[in-house]
């Protein structure tokens, strides 16, 4: 899957089901490039933004496109090193409901 389609993927998440309330979310595909939620203001806003935020999630692209899809758990992704968490873990606790 590309970045395009993932972020698509993503957007239609996000405006299904809402953002991180308050909170900018990176995750951070490395030189693959990266998907940014921004709930801060009245309406979520996904795009491939870096910069400062309150949780990055560090994952390939490829381990992404298979957390989304439901072939790669998340948390087994975590424990396998395949995931990495910087930042605040209550989020990253909340974005299972945006990956599935």
């Amino acid at each position: 899957m590309s970045l395009a389609e993932l972020t698509d993927g993503m957007k239609k998440s996000v405006a299904e089901k809402g953002g991180i309330d308050g909170k900018i979310v990176l995750f951070d595909f490395g030189d693959d490039g990266a998907i940014r939620i921004d709930a801060t203001g009245d309406e979520a806003v996904v795009d491939n933004e870096t910069g400062e935020a309150d949780c990055t999630i560090g994952v390939s692209m490829e381990d992404f496109a298979e957390i989304a899809s439901g072939d790669l758990n998340a948390q087994m992704a975590f424990m396998s090193g395949k995931l990495k968490v910087d930042g605040d873990m209550g989020i990253a606790m909340q974005l299972g409901t945006l990956l599935s």
